[in-house]
């Protein structure tokens, strides 16, 4: 089966314990379940609904303050962003209004009209959504159309090891709506389709890239 991102051929693997068969991409480092797995947004929804996420529960806004205090630093010029996947809450919307920046934001279960087709953006954040996405280049290209040029694109997702032993132990895989994953060097390659520049990444889970 061919990647995804890069469509050059892939490795498949079978997990130990799970018999869940991934296809491991080793150009540009992306790794997916079998497309078996994947589940319609009515599925997924149960599982979401099971998240307690509090706006006023100060891990949860920490949480998301830790990603602003990465991002921040790296952009300039903002002055409106868009929230892509927020789920149930928006708060990391109100954490950029603090912030000066004026935010909508966007989910396709909780918030699938919120989205003004028209509207181009200083800025669009998705924090941990790009594991849930069944199409994830065609889903980065849509988000690129939506940022103005000079634009910034930050994204949370947990980055893999890129070794297949150590992937098997890891816990991310192990929640049934994270089909895909990532590593900064996905990120760089996507950056290369589209022509866009890869500005940062924290060698861990979170990545901005800048529309040119």
């Amino acid at each position: 089966m061919n990647c995804h991102i890069c469509n050059e051929s892939t490795e498949s693997f079978l997990h130990e314990k799970t018999n869940i068969t991934y296809y491991h991409c080793t150009s540009c480092e992306y790794i997916f379940k079998s497309p078996k797995c994947y589940q319609d947004l009515e599925t997924q929804k149960e599982r979401y609904n099971l998240h307690e996420n509090n706006e006023e529960d100060e891990g949860y806004r920490a949480y998301f303050q830790r990603f602003l205090d990465f991002v921040l630093p790296h952009v300039d010029n903002v002055k409106t962003a868009l929230d892509f996947g927020c789920g149930r809450t928006s708060l990391l919307a109100q954490l950029l209004e603090d912030e000066g920046i004026a935010c909508d934001y966007y989910d396709p279960i909780y918030h699938p009209d919120t989205l003004d087709e028209k509207k181009r953006y200083d800025l669009i954040v998705s924090t941990e959504v790009f594991e849930h996405l069944h199409q994830p280049r065609e889903v980065f290209a849509q988000l690129l159309e939506k940022l103005k040029s000079g634009g910034y694109l930050a994204i949370q997702t947990e980055f893999h090891s890129n070794e297949q032993v150590s992937f098997q132990q890891w816990w991310y895989p192990q929640d049934e709506t994270h089909i895909i994953f990532f590593r900064a060097k996905t990120f760089r390659v996507l950056c290369k389709i589209y022509g866009c520049q890869f500005v940062v990444e924290n060698a861990k889970n979170m990545v901005i890239m800048k529309k040119l």
